[in-house]
């Protein structure tokens, strides 16, 4: 899916958009992909001699695809979903400049207007960083 349906999903743009593209989308799970070039802002001072994209990058990658995925279940609802929880995050891979990596996000439970989700990036194939996430709808403004 195009970049004009990530804008309409959710509120980033650049430099904070860190989702490229939607890969597949069902009514409780998704994936999406973002690659990471060498002029990445956060490349400048993070291990600049030996770049690695850092954890809590991946991380808000990850959440910003599940949060493409409440957008079709906000319909109804005002507001933006916002990150009020992360639990049992583990980095397992490294990401480098010129690397792709691929979110799946699915929503594990919904109560009341709290969101709960289990996210994984890949990178090449293996588990760069696992993580469950909650959102909830914050008012807009």
């Amino acid at each position: 899916m195009s970049l004009e349906a990530i804008h309409a999903a959710i509120p980033h743009r650049a430099p904070m958009l860190l989702v490229d593209e939607i890969v597949s989308q069902e009514e409780d799970s998704i994936v999406c992909g973002k690659t990471f070039h060498a002029e990445e802002y956060f490349f400048q001072g993070h291990y600049p001699d030996q770049p690695i994209v850092p954890g809590v990058i991946l991380c808000e990658a990850t959440v910003q695809s599940g949060a493409i995925l409440l957008s079709s279940k906000m319909k109804q609802q005002t507001g933006v979903p916002v990150l009020t929880r992360m639990a049992d995050v583990k980095f397992k891979n490294m990401v480098r400049p010129g690397d792709s990596i691929e979110m799946s996000v699915k929503i594990d439970d919904i109560v009341s207007s709290a969101f709960y989700l289990t996210g994984v990036a890949r990178v090449n194939g293996k588990v760069a960083a696992r993580l469950s996430f909650t959102c909830t709808v914050a008012e807009a403004g």
